[in-house]
């Protein structure tokens, strides 16, 4: 089997996640997905990376200007977690305090999503495989201009070896079995996917 047919699966004890540029003024580019939705689909990702204990490291562009700064969810969510405001650097593997703090955990799998999708996402990803890590795009939890835009950005950066996925997955890969606990995965994901919250409705029912 060819190293671009093995199934290289996420591990906890292995995975950083990278929250790249979810900033006020960018997020409004953001037209592939609405507001409501794309905010859900962040904040599941970082809540699945709490709620599975993955370092995690923030990153914003040029905040000073029109790209804004970084939305208050996951500053709440992560105020002890790295946190590299770029004075001016596009692709954030161009700073040096990114790429340190990567490093600094001492994993290879990068779980990432940004805005928008066909930069701040793109780059880094093409620049963090060219150096050996193994990547995973979020692509539910990053957003761009429209759907063209981003199918493009998907197959530049998958025909590079990056694995795209969405936080569902991510989680579930994560998880590996139910069982290691059933209550605490159920509630993450019925807390955004409403659907799923009549699941584990029926599942406490039926449990004494």
């Amino acid at each position: 089997m060819g190293e671009a047919t093995r199934y290289r699966r996420l591990s906890k004890d292995d995975a950083v996640v990278l929250l790249v540029d979810h900033q006020s003024g960018l997020i409004s580019l953001v037209q592939d997905f609405s507001p409501g939705e794309f905010k859900n689909n962040v904040l599941a990702l970082a809540r699945s990376a709490k709620f599975f204990g993955l370092p995690t490291i923030l990153t914003t562009s040029f905040e000073q200007g029109p790209n804004g700064p970084l939305v208050p969810e996951l500053k709440e969510l992560f105020p002890d977690a790295p946190y590299i405001a770029r004075p001016g650097q596009i692709n954030a593997w161009d700073n040096e305090d990114f790429v340190r703090a990567i490093e600094a955990t001492g994993r290879k799998q990068l779980i990432i999503a940004g805005v928008v999708t066909d930069v701040c996402v793109a780059f880094p990803t093409l620049s963090a495989i060219e150096a050996g890590y193994e990547v995973f795009v979020v692509v539910d939890a990053s957003g761009t201009f429209n759907e063209a835009v981003r199918q493009a950005a998907l197959a530049r950066m998958s025909a590079a070896g990056a694995q795209l996925m969405n936080w569902f997955a991510v989680a579930c890969e994560l998880q590996r079995d139910w069982r290691n606990d059933i209550e605490g995965l159920g509630n993450l994901l019925s807390e955004h996917i409403p659907n799923y919250r009549n699941l584990m409705t029926s599942y406490a029912a039926r449990t004494p």
